[in-house]
């Protein structure tokens, strides 16, 4: 298949992009490189070095013998262009990565949440309009979040995307109908990932668009096959309070000799999945595309759940690190169960990665032999929701003396 990856020079896009190419698909790459200028704005590079995406294509050419097409293109801003990439390029599938991906980036300032919604609201929005437009019949895989869901403790399972409900008519009888999974987002970030929902639901009815949601879990991990492949096509690697995943980070913390920071009770349950399995996720979905006039097709793309608090002992236990219990900077439930239900990639023949299986070691190993570049005043994190909670985490006298140290 020929196919688009929006965002393809991101976290988990180049990854994918790597992957799609090893199956002998034709990868093309759309990107704006903002995630490089968000770099230099917050003044923090990827803990691992990264060079150019040119480069990078260049050197997947020299050992594979396979070519990336990078196509310099900005979704939200520059529709006309995007249309006419759509018209001369006509890919089979379009897999949607091009959004600003960090909860605390978008909760930074009123700046960044509405560069958060213009960004990937009209990212989304524009793709759709091009692709009824043009009339292409393209697949259009987009890269979602669990968080839609929220992450409050319902008693029950968190279906794949479509709730049964059961409706009272005027006449008394109870109607059964299914709807999208009500939506509790907990930051600009995830409340954009949540009206990405309504978009797709409109142009999948509306004019027969063949859309997939994957709604991810956390990711955590550095390598897959085709990154290990050459030490110029390792993937980025944040550590930073910004864009640092939880878990990623913990063991950044641990590698570094430094405190493991979980905040209020660390009671939050979240889902996590290895970026090996993300990756093979996006093949399954590709190749399990909706027909036209179809419902979107809605996926969980989790593999496990854990606490936060059970993670960081976990690994201090390991690496005789120590744990640190700051103040909360989110507006969120200090416990929470969360159960899901995952079961559509496990049918297609996802063999999860757990945390069980030696990665985190890997994760380690990167870190010390990065540790070089790692800022350490760039651990913590400190973009807060509300002015009350930024206030309580600035005088927290437990993270001042970790400020200290650093």
């Amino acid at each position: 298949m020929r196919i688009a990856v929006l965002g393809g020079d991101g976290f988990v896009g180049w990854p994918t992009c790597l992957h799609l190419s090893d199956l002998g698909h034709e990868v093309h790459i759309i990107d704006n490189l903002s995630r490089r200028w968000i770099d230099v704005e917050l003044g923090v590079q990827s803990l691992t070095p990264m060079d150019s995406i040119q480069e990078r294509c260049r050197i997947w050419y020299e050992v594979t013998g396979r070519k990336l097409h990078f196509h310099l293109l900005d979704i939200a801003k520059e529709y006309e262009r995007l249309r006419g990439w759509l018209v001369e390029h006509r890919p089979d599938a379009i897999v949607h990565f091009a959004e600003q991906r960090a909860a605390p980036y978008s909760m930074k300032s009123d700046r960044h949440k509405v560069y958060t919604v213009n960004n990937n609201v009209n990212a989304t929005h524009n793709l759709l309009a091009a692709l009824v437009e043009t009339g292409i019949d393209a697949h259009l895989v987009h890269l979602g979040t669990m968080g839609v869901y929220g992450y409050s403790s319902v008693g029950a399972a968190i279906p794949e995307g479509y709730l049964n409900v059961g409706v009272e008519t005027m006449d008394g009888r109870v109607a059964q109908q299914e709807i999208l999974y009500p939506t509790r987002p907990g930051s600009v970030y995830h409340m954009t990932k949540s009206l990405d929902q309504i978009l797709f639901q409109f142009y999948a009815q509306n004019d027969g668009l063949r859309i997939t949601d994957l709604h991810q879990g956390i990711v955590w991990g550095t390598h897959t096959e085709q990154t290990r492949r050459h030490v110029q096509l390792i993937n980025r690697f944040d550590y930073d309070g910004d864009y640092g995943t939880v878990l990623n980070r913990f063991l950044i913390q641990a590698a570094i000799g430094y405190p493991l920071t979980v905040h209020g009770t660390g009671g939050q349950t979240r889902a996590f999945i290895h970026i090996k399995d993300s990756v093979r996720c996006i093949e399954l979905a590709l190749a399990d595309a909706p027909a036209a006039g179809q419902r979107v097709k809605i996926f969980n793309q989790m593999t496990e759940t854990h606490r936060v608090r059970d993670l960081a002992e976990m690994i201090a236990t390991r690496a005789g690190a120590k744990v640190a219990y700051l103040p909360n900077p989110r507006k969120e439930a200090a416990e929470n169960d969360l159960v899901v239900r995952n079961e559509q990639f496990l049918a297609l023949g996802l063999k999860p990665t757990t945390l069980a299986e030696g990665l985190l070691d890997e994760i380690v190993d990167v870190a010390r032999k990065y540790e070089h570049r790692i800022d350490r005043k760039r651990v913590p994190a400190v973009s807060a929701w509300t002015r009350e909670l930024g206030q309580l985490v600035e005088t927290d006298p437990e993270r001042k003396r970790l400020r200290s140290v650093s």
